[in-house]
């Protein structure tokens, strides 16, 4: 006799909530290769054009002036912009139909919270003016 095939149970309320949570991996398109090439060439075009310049770069080269441009970068936030634009580009932002849902509780929470103040500011208003002018 043939066994019966066993069926699988079936997935828990909790199991079905966890699968659905996982996160979705977003697609990047890869446009690194179409650019890399030309931006490549230019950059050795570059070197070939400022080689007879590359005396003139030795004096920016000394400890002095290393630390001089550390002081400017400091100065003028490059370490900062630069970790910011990193981490700007590891943010996964919300598609068109979550940015609408969540503006629209953002407004509907402002109002709301605007009309609770309103309420307690006419409130107390009144109360004040009838404790001290009566």
């Amino acid at each position: 006799m043939a066994e019966p095939k066993s069926k699988k149970p079936a997935q828990t309320v909790r199991e079905r909530s966890q699968s659905s949570q996982a996160p979705k991996v977003r697609r990047v398109r890869k446009t690194a290769n179409n650019v890399a090439k030309p931006v490549a060439a230019a950059g050795k075009g570059f070197k070939t054009a400022f080689k007879p310049l590359k005396p003139l770069a030795k004096p920016f080269k000394s400890k002095l002036m290393q630390k001089v441009g550390h002081f400017l970068a400091t100065i003028l936030l490059i370490n900062y912009l630069r970790s910011s634009w990193g981490e700007l580009r590891q943010v996964t932002w919300p598609n068109r139909r979550a940015t609408i849902k969540l503006t629209l509780a953002v407004f509907i929470f402002a109002i709301v919270f605007g009309a609770i103040i309103a309420v307690a500011d006419y409130g107390l208003d009144k109360l004040f003016h009838k404790i001290l002018l009566s």
